[in-house]
């Protein structure tokens, strides 16, 4: 690979697990990202937030482990076959990753139902598209419909080999329709279909709730040391 500058943050208190302190690694803004280099990125542990790319880099915690799914090889469970089934009439057309004032309120309505200490809570247009868009990656808004009212947005980075779970909110009202679980369904089903090999989840943490739910979808991958290890071969020790 191309040589990578990259500078460590400091230490900050974690935003995952209560006491933990955090720090991460990343590619210097400088450094001109491409789709392929970022691609390569992804199977070392790294994830984009806007236009920065970074991983976790702390001292003393291995908490964070980067999650994917071989898209081939995944069945939905029971709980995942009800959800199909209820979003059957559920529609998806495919935006660009451009502002639209529809899907900024859907977001404000999302943070302030589900995240209402997080600091996106109360973001300008500005700040949310800066932290779901980016200047150099093929990045797409996947918007679900229901019953012709738009219910959840998508966001999703596009590779030659995977698709990349960038974000998802949805409306409030919708909640019945489990539209996050939904959107990663679709998106697996739909990488499928387009000869991807991989879906990327972000980052799996066991002891962490929001996080942890990604062990839902089976088989799932986890990125430990220098290697993806298959989740259901690990240990209940793995950190």
């Amino acid at each position: 690979m191309t040589s990578i500058p990259l500078f460590i943050t400091g230490d900050h208190p974690c935003s995952y697990l209560d006491g933990e302190s955090a720090r991460s690694a990343f590619v210097h803004p400088a450094f001109r990202m491409t789709p392929s280099i970022y691609a390569e990125l992804l199977k070392h542990g790294f994830r984009r937030s806007g236009n920065d790319v970074y991983a976790p880099h702390c001292t003393q915690c291995s908490a964070c482990l980067s999650a994917r799914i071989p898209v081939a090889r995944f069945t939905p469970d029971r709980r995942q076959k009800r959800c199909l089934k209820k979003n059957a009439e559920t529609r998806v057309v495919i935006k660009p990753a451009v502002f639209e004032q529809a899907h900024y309120d859907m977001y404000l309505r999302y943070q302030n139902s589900r995240h209402t200490d997080g600091t996106m809570a109360h973001a300008n247009p500005e700040e949310y598209i800066d932290f779901l868009g980016n200047t150099w990656c093929d990045t797409i808004f996947a918007e679900f419909s229901i019953a012709g009212e738009p219910a959840a947005i998508a966001v999703i980075d596009r590779f030659a080999e995977a698709w990349s779970a960038v974000y998802t909110f949805f409306d409030p009202k919708f909640a019945d329709f489990s539209p996050g679980v939904y959107a990663v369904l679709w998106q697996i089903k739909e990488a499928r279909r387009q000869q991807r090999e991989f879906l990327y989840l972000g980052y799996w943490i066991r002891n962490c709730r929001k996080m942890a739910y990604k062990s839902n979808y089976q088989p799932l991958q986890l990125h430990i040391g220098q290697e993806w290890r298959e989740f259901s071969s690990l240990s209940a020790a793995t950190p």
